[in-house]
């Protein structure tokens, strides 16, 4: 089978994509969670200092601590799919639907290419592109990181578990 062949289409893509926002929007409270701890620290600490009554949720929407708790939850985000693009190829969607990124000679994809695609996966939005690419099966992601989804085979999926334990 050629690696064309081997290509994930839209749909199952589309199912991981489902199961790894919910993953990531549990990552992304728990991580608002450590922010918000921390920044109440701080205030306890005298550190940092509000001016007003209002509560915690209020003050961390003021600039800047706005900015810096968006760019803080975009890298961890970034950081759950950097890590599990790095480590086998999968995310937790991705092995559940049997999915795998690599380079498009078969070898695992680097630091760099996983945050490519992290950055440029427009939310998901990029894979819109492989409705239209029925050829070669490629989201924008993958153009952009030159790497390619693969849908594997129980077996390979099996293999990809016992080579992470």
């Amino acid at each position: 089978m050629s690696n064309i062949e081997q290509r994930t289409g839209f749909m199952r893509r589309l199912a991981s994509w489902v199961y790894d926002a919910l993953a990531t929007i549990a990552i992304i409270m728990l991580a608002q969670i450590i922010f918000l701890g921390l920044i109440e620290l701080l205030l306890s600490l005298g550190i940092v200092n509000k001016t007003d009554d209002a509560d915690i949720s209020h003050f961390v929407t003021t600039q800047p601590w706005n900015f810096i708790n968006q760019f803080y939850l975009v890298c961890v985000a970034c950081f759950f799919y950097v890590y599990f693009w790095c480590k086998g190829g999968q995310t937790i969607g991705m092995r559940a639907w049997r999915l795998k990124v690599r380079n498009l000679d078969g070898s695992p994809i680097s630091k760099g290419q996983a945050l490519i695609r992290a950055v440029t996966a427009l939310l998901g939005a990029g894979n819109l592109l492989v409705i239209f690419d029925f050829k070669n099966k490629r989201a924008l992601q993958d153009y952009l990181a030159k790497t390619e989804v693969i849908t594997l085979s129980k077996e390979e999926n099996k293999k990809v578990y016992r080579e992470l334990d």
